[in-house]
């Protein structure tokens, strides 16, 4: 390629940014359709069992290795991220007694606002650039998204598997248009780790079995979220109060506690969505889970999940005021909701033995 046609490419690829940028999206960047480095850990991380039951990750091994597996004719990717941190508490500020859900889903569910922002993306750069092939994806598709976005500059993965930015923290949702046009790619970011281990140290259930490799099968937010069955014993009482997804290890980080920046409108959490009230979650029958969790995230726990974990949470971090919770909730039509609400009854009053004991 002539020096030219690579000054043409290089202000080709600065305006796509540009456009990402102007149409919303905090962090712009562009990697190659070549596999980068992150993903050759991919297939040994599943073969170690720490996909769990996703099999949705599981069984696209070959697209998510390869890119041309499932798009034959892509040449670059179009990464973008959205900052979506409020300025509100973080989970170990957040008042006792309370339950927690992930900063990530207290407002819109992202799928929906990114989606939307990518395909408006998509034809501004259609405009400009004429007629090209293009894929958007937010968290779906065979996508390994945090190794792309690693790969396109727009952060370093951290030791705890999030994608860091300097200015953004982790607080990024990602998203990427998979395309054939053909653009250089920027330059990966260094390790922004160095010796910290905050977040591994942090973990309370030791989901990390070294820096940067995430055991999936023991995460909070796999626990609460992806696995749909009972949760494994020896695990519940390391879930706290945590009734969907887990912002620790995130909250601890440094770079983190800059919080220079702040997610729109649409990621403010809705009523009751930061430190919830769990007897308000517990009482919810069906008709009132799908009215309160419309266009939210916590759509995919699904109601019997939900007070799975929230029976757990009661057990961990109720009083004996919401005893009588726990007994509705064992007799509950749903096996799973009963059973976890019978372990938390025995777990609150060991915690109430405990103190009575102490005091």
């Amino acid at each position: 390629m002539s020096a030219a046609s690579r000054s043409s490419a290089a202000e080709r690829a600065g305006r796509v940014k540009q456009l990402a940028l102007e149409a919303g999206f905090d962090l712009s960047g562009i990697a190659r359709a070549d596999a980068p480095p992150d993903l050759s850990f991919f297939a040994a991380w599943v073969a170690r069992g720490h996909a769990g039951e996703m099999g949705y990750l599981s069984g696209q091994l070959e697209k998510r290795a390869r890119l041309a597996a499932a798009f034959p004719w892509a040449r670059s990717l179009v990464c973008v991220g959205l900052q979506y941190d409020t300025p509100h508490p973080y989970s170990g500020d957040a008042p006792a007694g309370r339950g927690w859900i992930s900063r990530y889903a207290w407002g819109d569910d992202y799928h929906d606002v990114m989606q939307a922002m990518l395909e408006r993306l998509r034809e501004r750069l259609r405009a400009e650039l004429g007629p090209f092939e293009a894929r958007s994806y937010v968290d779906t598709g065979p996508i390994a998204e945090k190794a792309w976005a690693a790969a396109a500059g727009l952060g370093a993965l951290g030791k705890n598997t999030c994608l860091l930015n300097p200015d953004h923290g982790s607080w990024i949702f990602l998203g990427e248009l998979v395309t054939d046009l053909d653009l250089p790619g920027d330059t990966p970011r260094a390790d922004m780790c160095g010796s910290c281990t905050a977040c591994l140290d942090a973990c309370p259930t030791r989901a990390f079995p070294t820096p940067y490799v995430l055991d999936a099968t023991r995460c909070i937010s796999y626990l609460t979220i992806e696995l749909k069955g009972a949760i494994p014993d020896p695990l519940r009482e390391g879930l706290g109060r945590h009734v969907f997804g887990c912002d620790i290890c995130q909250d601890v980080c440094p770079w983190n506690r800059r919080r220079r920046h702040r997610g729109g409108p649409q990621f403010e959490p809705r009523p009751g969505a930061e430190s919830p009230d769990l007897a308000e979650l517990a009482s919810l029958d069906a008709e009132a889970f799908a009215a309160r969790f419309r266009a939210s995230p916590l759509r995919r726990a699904k109601r019997r999940g939900l007070l799975r974990n929230v029976a757990v949470a009661i057990g961990n971090a109720g009083t004996a005021s919401e005893r009588a919770l726990l007994e509705q909730l064992q007799r509950d039509s749903d096996p799973l909701v009963a059973e976890h609400a019978r372990w938390a009854l025995l777990r609150l009053d060991a915690r109430l033995s405990a103190r009575a004991g102490s005091s």
